[in-house]
């Protein structure tokens, strides 16, 4: 009888060596920041067809004892303390710091100085959401690209001139230093790491298996337009808003967009900045690319047909603004990213 295949799987896999995985928790930490990378890898262990599990996940606390404090005020218990740790001789593979929103108040010196030293022989360090600043504390961001929760990124490059902090990504990763973005992107962030290691087939049945809509690449931006948008509803820009997202095929000028509003373009300009802190220009092309990658995820489309309702010239001009914003080609996106096969 001939074996039959998992859905998703592609061939055998065979037995590797475990890699540990060391996630150090920082009280109060965000328990999320915590479980969800956690579910990653302890998923990526039960879906892996080798003989063994690929990971060996553990909880670090730097308290005195194995009780790790969260925001939510639900326990979570670690698997040893970081003076276990630190007596310990087992290798880490990757290690992965999280902590809670007020970082400054949870940088101790003794754990920064124990996340410098560890970071020389670690095959990857990553941070989820602000628990960047203790990496940069250690001086590991320092001349690199790297994001935090957008809501902490002016903080984090305010007291680290040195880290190149871009707020918009949902991860970032910078030689074997990677950071991520808040709450879920630790998870978008582990997925990717599971990704490097095991190969994509295996990180979508991870995602499949977590019921997430889509596997989001390091360049999607922290929120959408529409999302970043709504806090400025009942605004004068409101009905415009809508108008453009239905005629985005047509020529979205700042001259048209002011007729349409029967103001100035000076006075189209103030209300954008006012209100949604941007410019017309701005604002039209992140609502384009947004459509882009939405009929990108869907799928079905060629993306001349794509180019065309969205409003761009050529497929040219959208693949130089796509791989600009987004980092990778629209026809790659789509590879990875499409429900049905793009053309």
């Amino acid at each position: 009888m001939t074996e039959r295949k998992r859905p998703g799987a592609s061939e055998p896999r065979v037995a590797m060596a475990r890699k540990r995985v060391v996630i150090l928790g920082l009280p109060p930490v965000d328990a999320l920041d915590v479980i969800g990378p956690a579910e990653v890898f302890t998923l990526a262990n039960r879906l892996h067809g080798g003989e063994a599990a690929p990971y060996l996940l553990e909880l670090v606390c730097p308290g005195p004892d194995l009780n790790l404090e969260s925001e939510t005020g639900i326990g979570l218990r670690a698997h040893r303390t970081l003076e276990q740790e630190r007596r310990s001789s087992k290798p880490i593979d990757t290690l992965v710091v999280a902590s809670g929103f007020q970082p400054e108040l949870q940088l101790d010196r003794t754990v920064i100085q124990w996340i410098r030293t560890r970071s020389r022989s670690v095959r990857r360090i990553c941070s989820i959401c602000v628990g960047a600043f203790a990496l940069a504390d250690a001086g590991l961001l320092d001349g690199r690209r790297a994001t935090t929760h957008w809501g902490m990124a002016k903080r984090l490059a305010e007291l680290y001139p040195s880290v190149v902090v871009d707020p918009n990504p949902i991860w970032v990763k910078d030689g074997n230093v990677y950071t991520s973005a808040g709450i879920s992107a630790g998870i978008d962030l582990a997925l990717a790491l599971v990704a490097e290691d095991l190969g994509e087939g295996l990180a979508l049945e991870v995602a499949k298996n977590l019921v997430l809509f889509l596997r989001r690449p390091g360049g999607q931006a922290q929120f959408s337009v529409s999302l970043q948008a709504q806090h400025g509803l009942g605004s004068k820009l409101e009905g415009l808003r809508t108008w453009i997202s239905e005629n985005l095929h047509s020529e979205l000028t700042v001259d048209v967009l002011a007729d349409k509003l029967a103001m100035s373009v000076r006075t189209l300009i103030r209300t954008f900045e006012r209100e949604l802190n941007t410019t017309p220009a701005k604002y039209v092309e992140d609502v384009r690319l947004e459509s882009v990658r939405r009929a990108l995820e869907l799928g079905g489309r060629s993306i001349e047909e794509i180019a065309r309702r969205c409003g761009y010239r050529s497929v040219d001009v959208l693949r130089k603004a796509f791989v600009r914003r987004i980092g990778v080609s629209p026809r790659e996106y789509a590879q990875r990213f499409a429900q049905v096969g793009t053309s």
